[in-house]
């Protein structure tokens, strides 16, 4: 029986969809600004293009993941796309695709440079530092590449020359190669330029204009100027998100309302799936600590999150010392107030509410 496709049972919100066939397979996974007219393009016409019409003709149901804005979408797409591999997304599962990071290499003096997520485990050593990022506009990410290093003087060359380049000679280097600035004094550099890259969005661009503003007073008015113009290019081409992030440890998040609890999987900070469980029969205090002292109970050969991130408890310490019993690996639990943590509980949160209220 073919798919039965109602346009009012989808939302005109950004996210990720996930066809999937009548046994439960993903066949293709897509992203949209506007989910209900991306999907609307399917099934309103007969498609000419012949794995676009065996796709449809495939289609028992449709998954929806919800997110904030475009470039959210946009990452988790590609996420999915490499955790599922879907038979009709071909174009984008190679290993070199994605999106890419900024990292410092672990060179003597670091520089910083492109990396993509999935980039080969046999890049040597000396290139394999602290990732930051990641960036789904190259435009962006070039911007605060050129913006850090000019800013903090690191050198870009590769190898490093024993004399000074163009770079030094035009203020874009501090000639670190030729001794013109001490290691420490260039390490002291990288350590605050890493520091400056942690941030993310308002914060990172508040920062710049601090920066501006001390040089100002210092009247330096040619570097504040030079500045200025390099936050405004950060700014026009801003790409905030909180789908994923560089992180060394898997997390959990858990939205607990009425009967059910939406769980968001975060692994080494790549939001992978939603799941959408029931609780139990008891009170809503008691179901909530019984879930989490059940489902995270430590056995022996299952793995489980290092953090759960969740918006309700009612006996913490109980809780905390049933999930970190001696000889357990331990897990920690956050009640976020604010930040990326809160941030990823209101995307737990608009997900439930829209599959608690789906149409069945």
């Amino acid at each position: 029986m073919p798919f039965l496709f109602q346009p009012g049972d989808y939302p005109e919100s950004p996210g990720c969809y996930m066809m999937k066939s009548a046994d439960g397979r993903i066949l293709y996974i897509g992203k949209s600004k506007s989910l209900r007219n991306r999907l609307r393009s399917y099934f309103a016409k007969q498609h000419e293009h012949k794995r676009i019409k065996q796709l449809v003709e495939e289609i028992a149901s449709i998954e929806i993941v919800l997110v904030n804005n475009e470039a959210e979408s946009l990452l988790l797409e590609n996420n999915l796309i490499k955790l599922h591999k879907p038979p009709y997304n071909r174009a984008l599962m190679k290993e070199e695709s994605g999106y890419a990071y900024l990292q410092f290499t672990q060179e003597k003096l670091p520089r910083l440079e492109v990396y993509y997520r999935n980039q080969s485990s046999s890049r040597s050593k000396e290139t394999a530092g602290e990732k930051l990022g990641p960036f789904k506009s190259s435009r962006y990410r070039d911007a605060l590449l050129t913006v850090v290093a000019e800013h903090y003087g690191l050198r870009t060359c590769a190898p490093m020359p024993k004399r000074v380049c163009l770079q030094y000679h035009i203020g874009k280097c501090s000639g670190v190669c030729e001794g013109l600035i001490s290691e420490s004094d260039y390490l002291d550099n990288v350590r605050q330029a890493s520091e400056l890259l942690m941030n993310k969005g308002e914060s990172l661009i508040e920062t710049l204009y601090a920066q501006m503003e001390r040089y100002a007073e210092l009247m330096q008015f040619e570097k504040a100027q030079r500045l200025l113009l390099s936050i405004r290019n950060l700014e026009h081409a801003s790409d905030k998100q909180i789908v994923e992030r560089q992180a060394a440890i898997d997390q959990d998040v858990l939205y607990f309302e009425d009967s059910f609890v939406m769980i968001a999987k975060v692994k080494e900070g790549m939001l992978s799936e939603f799941q959408l469980l029931p609780l139990g029969d008891e009170s809503q205090d008691n179901a909530v600590d019984t879930f989490l002292m059940t489902h995270y109970a430590p056995i022996k050969g299952q793995s489980r999150p290092s953090e759960l991130i969740v918006n309700a408890i009612n006996d913490s310490k109980n809780v905390r010392a049933a999930l970190n019993r001696r000889g357990a690996a331990p897990i920690t639990i956050t009640l976020p107030k604010r930040g990326i943590k809160y941030e990823l509980l209101q995307l737990c949160r608009i997900n439930y509410e829209y599959r608690v209220n789906a149409p069945k």
